[in-house]
C-alpha cells in the first residue's frame, strides 16, 4: 500500500492517527508537527522524500542538527518523532521497514530542574496578593498562584482548567492531564480559600457580562482571546512580574519551577515517591525521582553552609 503522494500528506496522517489512537494532547502534537516539518523540509532541500529515506539520510540529518547548535534534548526530541512515523508508516504498509529503529538517540543533558526555596515561594504567594491593576486581577493572580503551589499542576493544566471543577468548596480538585489522563489532586486550606474568593469574583462579573449580551465562559480564568482563557504565555509573565515584585531573582522563577518548589517540598517534608508521582502526573516513577537529586544537592549546600567544620579555619592569632 503506497503512503500519500507529498510529505505533509503523511505528516498530517500521523498526526490525525496520533490523535485519534493515542490521544495525543494539542501541544505534542505541535511539537511532532513542527520536528517532522523540519526533517522534510531537509529532505526536500535533498531531493529526498519520507518515503525513500534510508538510515544513513536520517543521520546525516541528526548531524545537521547538531552543526545548527540544537541542544540534545531537541535533537532527541526530533528523532522520537521521525520513529514514531516511520513506524506508523511501516504498520499501515507504507513502508516495507522502519530505517530510524536501530538509531540511538543524543541522550539529554542530565541537568537537575530548578526549584525555589519556601521563602522564596512564600514571597512569591505574597507578591500576587498586591500584583494588579484592579482587585479582581489581584484575587485571580493569588488564585493562580495558591492552586499552583498547592497542587504542582503543569501550567496548561492550571490555566485551562474548568470552571466547573471549583465548584461547592471542592476538597480535591478533577485535573485533566497529558494525554487526557485525569488525576485528583488536593487543595491546602489557602488554595481553596483563594479558590473561593476568585471563583466568587468571576461569577459576578460573568453575570455582569451576561446582562450586556456577553458569552458566558466555562473556563475558572476566562480571557477574551481565541483560546476562551488565560494563556500559558501570559502566565508566564504574570510570573516573572511577581517575582520582580517579591523580591526573587526573575531568571530562577517560571511557572515550572513551582512545580519543582511542590514536589522537593513534598519530599523534603516525608511524602514518598509514589505519592509525589500520582500528584504530578508522571508516567514513569523514574520521572519523579529527579527530585531526590534535587534534595540531596539541596541538603549537600546547607551542610557546606552552615556546619561548623565545613567552614574553613580561622589562621591562628
Amino acid at each position: 500500500m503506497a503512503g500519500p503522494a507529498d510529505q505533509p500528506g503523511w505528516i498530517s496522517a500521523f498526526l490525525e492517527a496520533q490523535a485519534a489512537e493515542l490521544g495525543a494532547a494539542t501541544n505534542t502534537q505541535l511539537a511532532y508537527g513542527r520536528d517532522l516539518k523540519d526533517f522534510s523540509g531537509w529532505l526536500d532541500r535533498r531531493g529526498g522524500s519520507f518515503a525513500g529515506a534510508d538510515r544513513e539520510a536520517i543521520e546525516s540529518y541528526l548531524v545537521y542538527c547538531d552543526a545548527q547548535g540544537l541542544s540534545r534534548a531537541t535533537r532527541a526530541r526530533r528523532l522520537s518523532a521521525i520513529k514514531q512515523l516511520y513506524r506508523f508508516a511501516f504498520e499501515e504498509g507504507w513502508r516495507e521497514d522502519s530505517p530510524a529503529i536501530q538509531i540511538r538517540g543524543p541522550g539529554r543533558d542530565k541537568r537537575l530542574p530548578k526549584t525555589l526555596d519556601v521563602p522564596d515561594v512564600d514571597r512569591l504567594l505574597a507578591a500576587a496578593r498586591q500584583t494588579g491593576r484592579s482587585p479582581a486581577d489581584r484575587l485571580r493572580n493569588t488564585c493562580l498562584m495558591e492552586l499552583l503551589y498547592a497542587t504542582g499542576m503543569r501550567v496548561s493544566e492550571l490555566v485551562s482548567l474548568p470552571a466547573s471543577a471549583a465548584r461547592g468548596d471542592p476538597r480535591m480538585l478533577l485535573v485533566m492531564g497529558k494525554g487526557g489522563k485525569e488525576r485528583m489532586v488536593p487543595l491546602s486550606p489557602p488554595a481553596r480559600a483563594a479558590l473561593a474568593a476568585w471563583l466568587a469574583e468571576r461569577d459576578a462579573a460573568e453575570e455582569r457580562s451576561a446582562e450586556t449580551g456577553g458569552m458566558a465562559s466555562r473556563f475558572l480564568f476566562p480571557s477574551r482571546g481565541k483560546s476562551g482563557h488565560l494563556t500559558r504565555h501570559r502566565f508566564y509573565l504574570l510570573i516573572k512580574e511577581l517575582a520582580v515584585t517579591g523580591g526573587v531573582d526573575p531568571a530562577r522563577v517560571t511557572p515550572h519551577t513551582l512545580r519543582h518548589a511542590f514536589a522537593t517540598h513534598l519530599l523534603a517534608n516525608g511524602a514518598d515517591l509514589r505519592s509525589i508521582q500520582t500528584l504530578l502526573g508522571h508516567a514513569d516513577i523514574s520521572t519523579t525521582e529527579i527530585y531526590t537529586h534535587v534534595l540531596d544537592e539541596r541538603l549537600a549546600e546547607l551542610v557546606l553552609e552552615h556546619h561548623p567544620l565545613a567552614r574553613p579555619a580561622k589562621d591562628a592569632g
